[in-house]
């Protein structure tokens, strides 16, 4: 998926690469890490690459939190959690919170579904919306850093 990301991103004229990255920013599990990566392997200069992810990712990681917001808001109760990802991250919610999650729960699950669950256990939406974008941007800085290092991310993903 990686590779035809990379191969779709460089068939475009150079000029609209970007949204290329952006779109790949945009998928779950592809998110700012590796669209920034995919981004700077089609050529793009790393700031691009990272900033067109990063944006992609933010976008829809925000329409994912103002939509579970609003549906916490109508839906009254809770419901049983049956899917183990869904309890370990609740279990981390629990423990470290808003940040402690935000940081390190795109090890576990997307930011988008992690972003989303949170704001569903009764994060407050703006803590949310401002830790997640950190996360964001740090973990796009990273990858998209250490790929124009020359390191491999996108093999090892």
């Amino acid at each position: 998926m990686i590779d035809g990301l990379q191969e779709f991103t460089q068939s475009l004229p150079p000029i609209l690469q970007w949204l290329g990255v952006m779109a790949a920013g945009a998928i779950p599990f592809v998110e700012s890490y590796f669209g920034s990566a995919i981004g700077v392997l089609a050529g793009l200069p790393p700031v691009v690459a990272i900033a067109a992810a990063v944006a992609g990712n933010i976008v829809t990681m925000a329409a994912l939190v103002l939509g579970a917001h609003a549906v916490r808001g109508r839906v009254a109760g809770d419901r049983e959690e049956v899917s183990p990802k869904r309890r370990r991250l609740r279990r981390a919610f629990d423990r470290y919170g808003v940040p402690g999650v935000s940081l390190l729960g795109q090890t576990i699950l997307p930011s988008q579904i992690t972003s989303a669950a949170m704001v569903s256990f009764g994060a407050p939406r703006n803590a949310v919306l401002l830790w997640q974008t950190i996360s964001i941007v740090l973990w796009g800085v990273a990858f998209g850093t250490l790929t124009a290092l020359g390191v491999d991310l996108v093999a090892v993903g």
